[in-house]
């Protein structure tokens, strides 16, 4: 068995200057942590904000793919890239844990003619359209609705991907954006980290009948750790707890991650959010059991959003217990073949599959 995480923001991460050599504190994730939670890869998101327009956006991505592979240089012995399957199987067999690449956020794209291909070759396999705002590309699940789904730069784009066998993302994207995804593309789509909205009414969730879609056309949707994504009564006790002003706080660590007083404003808002009731690894498998019912054994991973989330499921507060979701499924009778698929499986037979349809 394969155990992939279809996405984590690792670089962000990396960028704020976690050394991911090292066990850190109040840290989800970094190479150690891995190693004990049995994770043989991992899709590490090149993050970049709403707010940035295409040229300092192009800039902020490239800045983060240099410091992703200056960390993966520096530790040979844990880690290596892999932009395949083979490759990933390959570092699997040597003990090494492999490091995929992903864009999320698809602005950096339109910052300098080739920006697409020159990602490619560094090692970039899969673009998520848009995040948290509507930009150039498509309608953002929590934007305005600007296009009423894809852009016409948002099509061009979509059939580029298809061509170079780049895989499309549609997290973070409308349901419209989310329709014209699979209505234009000519390769399986992905929805790399979410949850159910049939579980939860959160405006991140995917509907069953977009579920079915992706599934249809062959794609694999990711399920997230993330308490809001996986419970409305955690969204009240969240917006009860008067925790997300104080969040806020982030902002100074995010401009200033060496300022010690900074850091330590942000670890403790993380500690308050950590003591609030949260779903736990239960309510993680409920979606995924689902998403299994509504698509079928062979279009289910997870896609955690580690290192980009504040608070997670309880019980997964860092990858190092990422397999705590293998054995809830192991204990409600589900088969290792099929937890095989949805543990890495799923999504390594997709990225072949979208090089295929080239």
């Amino acid at each position: 068995m394969t155990v992939l995480d279809a996405h984590c923001d690792a670089p962000s991460q990396m960028y704020r200057l976690r050394d991911f050599s090292r066990d850190n504190d109040h840290a989800q994730v970094d190479f150690p942590k891995m190693k004990r939670g049995g994770v043989d890869a991992s899709f590490f998101a090149l993050y970049v904000p709403a707010s940035k327009e295409p040229v300092p956006a192009r800039e902020y991505a490239l800045a983060l793919l240099a410091e992703t592979r200056r960390q993966v240089a520096a530790n040979p012995g844990s880690v290596r890239f892999a932009v395949s399957a083979e490759e990933v199987k390959k570092n699997q067999s040597e003990g090494l844990i492999s490091i995929l690449l992903g864009l999320e956020n698809g602005t950096p794209l339109l910052g300098a003619e080739g920006t697409l291909e020159y990602l490619y070759e560094a090692g970039v396999r899969y673009v998520t359209l848009t995040h948290s705002a509507d930009n150039l590309l498509c309608d953002s699940c929590t934007g305005k609705g600007t296009w009423g789904g894809l852009s016409a730069r948002g099509r061009e784009m979509v059939r580029e991907m298809n061509r170079i066998g780049m895989l499309v993302d549609v997290a973070h994207c409308s349901d419209d954006t989310v329709r014209d995804c699979l209505r234009l593309s000519r390769a399986p789509i992905a929805y790399t980290h979410g949850c159910c909205r049939a579980l939860a009414s959160h405006r991140r969730d995917l509907s069953d009948d977009l579920i079915r879609g992706i599934a249809r056309e062959g794609g694999v949707v990711g399920m997230s750790i993330y308490p809001p994504f996986l419970s409305d009564a955690f969204v009240r006790t969240l917006e009860a707890s008067g925790l997300e002003e104080k969040a806020k706080v982030e902002d100074d660590f995010i401009r200033n991650p060496a300022d010690e007083s900074a850091a330590r404003a942000w670890f403790e808002v993380l500690d308050e959010l950590a003591a609030l009731p949260r779903p736990g690894v239960e309510k993680v498998v409920d979606h995924i059991e689902h998403a299994l019912v509504v698509a079928g054994e062979e279009h289910v991973g997870i896609g955690t959003d580690f290192d980009g989330i504040e608070v997670t499921a309880e019980g997964l507060e860092t990858i190092a217990s990422f397999r705590l979701i293998f054995s809830e499924m192991r204990r409600r009778g589900w088969s290792e073949e099929l937890i095989s698929g949805v543990a890495g499986g799923n999504f390594l037979r997709l990225l072949d599959l979208v090089q295929e349809a080239r």
